[in-house]
């Protein structure tokens, strides 16, 4: 089982925030349509980003991965 940090959990709006990118660029990467979204926890109506997930998430980027 998965430890998680509350303290690691961010709304869409505090990643955005964190990332300096729109708000809408966070949920559009989140859809299904996406090329290679990011990690995303759905709960019920609620998204929540797990903070280390998406740094991985982001250095498999910056080495030349999806956009």
């Amino acid at each position: 089982m998965i430890t998680i940090n509350p303290t690691d959990l961010l709304t869409p709006e505090e990643l955005a925030t964190r990332l300096k990118v729109p708000k809408s660029w966070v949920y559009e990467k989140t859809r299904g349509r996406a090329r290679d979204p990011l990690p995303v926890m759905r709960i019920g109506k609620y998204m929540r980003f797990h903070w280390p997930e998406v740094v991985v998430w982001l250095q498999a980027h910056q080495q030349g991965g999806l956009t």
